[in-house]
């Protein structure tokens, strides 16, 4: 069986991976066979931190929110379960920003959270 190089195709394959490998160290940037590794391993890791990030985002708006309780005296849990006994429909992402930047509007929320609690 004769040999296939390729040609013109395969050269711009290899060109492509080279490109996307630029600034990796070592021969992980220079040879083709490990730089398709490195890129394809690059490129799996980058698929999961996006989700990883929305985890992390939820996770941080949830300690967020709970530091910003910790003065009127109720917990997370019960703030939460207080929000929908009350028929707020905000999200953790929106009352995490209230905290943070709209103190007054924030605390607005945890009173009426506290009176649909009794």
């Amino acid at each position: 069986m004769s040999r296939v190089k390729g040609g013109p195709r395969g050269h711009r394959r290899h060109v492509k991976i080279l490109k996307l490998a630029k600034g990796y160290r070592g021969t992980r940037s220079k040879l083709f066979k490990r730089a398709h590794e490195a890129v394809i391993r690059a490129g799996e890791h980058a698929f999961a931190g996006r989700r990883q990030r929305r985890r992390d985002m939820r996770r941080l708006w949830i300690s967020r929110i709970n530091g910003a309780l910790t003065p009127h005296e109720i917990r997370y849990s019960l703030f939460i379960d207080g929000l929908k006994k009350a028929n707020i429909e905000l999200d953790r992402k929106t009352l995490s920003e209230m905290a943070v930047n709209d103190n007054p509007a924030f605390i607005k929320v945890v009173k009426t959270v506290k009176e649909a609690l009794g």
